[in-house]
């Protein structure tokens, strides 16, 4: 009985004594995670300073070929053969439709032998005027007679000129049956096919888009362009030499590969709008720009002297945009700040909301910052080496 006591007494203490380890361990593990859920957060900062920036400055524009040359027939008649199909390039002289020449040719004929009879009648009405010369040197006839006889010659003289012009017309309308290329380009739409009616006054048979360069359309206002031509200190002619290579943005967001320049600025501006019209030059080699694209033009603008703020480092909430900035305590503290719409894609530049010497969160922006959050600031190199 004094062993079986003996060995409980001490397997209870045994017991008590693991309880024990294993609560302060416990404890040890929770005091040491509430210390690291204490602890701040290490983030990125930065101070904001003074620098400058090369933002594009960016006009919605429309697309057009160097020429878009619409193709209306020059007669009426119906469309036997459609020589060409839509999107495809041709060259200057090129067949694109042919209208029926029956008729065409018909007419042609009948000029001609208009012109046959018409030498006839001034064969014959020579013949005359010889024959009434002679007579009338022999004193046989009168004045009178000789005279319209020559008349007569110069009638069909006149008469065979009609006619021969009337050739040359038809010939002309002939030669028009066969609707050719006035240049090089490419193929717009074809509403009308073979069988269709095609008139001068009717719907264009298609457009040739010139488009080895493409024109880029956009407007200035009246502000922006007095800008350009610094309050006119300078000629408009000038301000657009030393105006510097733009580039095109598409529709779908790239940026097209070869920068174009300012060619021309209208000198009048929009009663309506009050705007005036610019047109910028881009080549257009390989095809890839088509007539009728939209798109934007990008001018650089370089700033000086302004504030620049990483766009990792901002947040927007209802259309405002906003920083942490270090307060007292190392507390982050949201601020909105307003910035400018152009933008290089990596910074913004600070209108207003910060002053030089703020030092704003870089990192961790909505995740491990928020407001009222106490951070310690690490070096942003540092940061990017890990």
């Amino acid at each position: 009985m004094k062993m079986k006591m003996k060995y409980s007494v001490l397997t209870k203490a045994v017991v008590a004594a693991g309880l024990i380890a294993v609560t302060a361990a416990c404890g040890g593990k929770g005091d040491q995670q509430q210390q690291m859920a204490n602890a701040p957060a290490e983030v990125a900062t930065m101070t904001v300073t003074l620098g400058s920036a090369n933002l594009d400055n960016a006009y919605p524009a429309t697309i057009k070929g160097k020429s878009d040359v619409e193709i209306r027939p020059q007669i009426s008649g119906f469309i036997t053969k459609v020589c060409v199909d839509e999107g495809q390039r041709v060259v200057k002289g090129q067949t694109l439709f042919i209208i029926d020449e029956v008729q065409l040719q018909a007419a042609v004929r009948s000029a001609e032998a208009a012109v046959a009879a018409a030498k006839s009648q001034v064969a014959t009405a020579r013949l005359t005027a010889n024959n009434q010369k002679k007579l009338f040197e022999k004193n046989i006839i009168s004045s009178y007679q000789y005279q319209t006889a020559e008349l007569q010659l110069q009638a069909a003289l006149a008469q065979l000129s009609q006619a021969q012009a009337a050739v040359v017309q038809a010939k002309k309308n002939l030669s028009y049956a066969v609707v050719k290329a006035p240049c090089s380009g490419v193929v717009g739409s074809i509403p009308n096919r073979e069988g269709s009616l095609a008139s001068p006054s009717g719907p264009a048979l298609t457009t040739i888009s010139d488009n080895s360069q493409v024109y880029a359309y956009f407007s200035l206002n009246e502000k922006q362009v007095l800008e350009l031509t610094n309050n006119g200190a300078r000629s408009l002619e000038t301000a657009i030499k030393q105006m510097p290579l733009v580039k095109l943005r598409l529709s779908d967001g790239t940026v097209y590969g070869k920068p174009g320049r300012v060619s021309t600025v209208s000198g009048v501006l929009d009663a309506s709008t009050g705007s005036a019209s610019v047109r910028a030059l881009f080549s257009n080699e390989n095809g890839m720009l088509r007539s009728g694209s939209t798109g934007e033009v990008l001018i650089p603008v370089n700033s000086q002297n302004v504030m620049l703020v990483p766009q990792s480092a901002t947040y927007e909430v209802q259309d405002m945009k906003y920083v942490y900035v270090i307060g007292d305590s190392s507390k982050a503290v949201s601020r909105p700040i307003k910035v400018l719409p152009e933008n290089d894609g990596v910074n913004y530049v600070v209108t207003s909301g910060l002053k030089v010497g703020d030092v704003i969160v870089t990192e961790g922006v909505g995740t491990l910052v928020k407001d009222g959050v106490v951070v310690k600031p690490k070096n942003a190199a540092t940061a990017a080496k890990k």
